[in-house]
């Protein structure tokens, strides 16, 4: 088996698109709905790309900023979002729940943490704050 290496990186023989079409399907898929991780398993799993940053030498996150695709809120906060949407939702069902209460106070501290730290990076505005209605709207369950 024959394997091109280039600076570190190795990009298989067998592999049929080149960079350009890779970066064209990353910023479609992303456009379509897809979260930077779903992209990169779709691309894995559909079209046989086994690496992104070997073919590319960028990872998606760099490739939709030079396409000048904006993300609405990181990643990792929506995930967070969500666990504390359904969280939410159970403690409206079941209001005596005491560990899913705290699990709910430990992870409104992580998401305010983590907001915190995308403010000082410059990922959110200045002015953003963490509410139960803001996640609702940006996780939409």
């Amino acid at each position: 088996m024959r394997i091109i290496k280039t600076k570190n990186r190795f990009v298989p023989h067998w592999l049929n698109y080149t960079a350009e079409e890779v970066e064209r399907l990353i910023v479609n898929k992303y456009e379509q709905g897809l979260t930077k991780s779903q992209v990169g398993s779709v691309l894995r799993d559909q079209y046989g790309v086994p690496s992104i940053k070997d073919l590319t030498k960028h990872n998606i996150g760099k490739i939709l900023k030079e396409h000048d695709v904006k993300e609405e809120l990181p990643e990792e906060l929506t995930a967070l979002y969500r666990k504390a949407v359904k969280l939410h939702i159970h403690l409206d069902k079941e209001k005596k729940d005491k560990k899913s209460k705290r699990s709910l106070v430990v992870l409104e501290n992580r998401i305010n943490r983590l907001i915190n730290y995308y403010k000082k990076t410059g990922k959110l505005p200045e002015g953003y704050e963490y509410s139960l209605e803001n996640a609702r709207l940006a996780v939409k369950l």
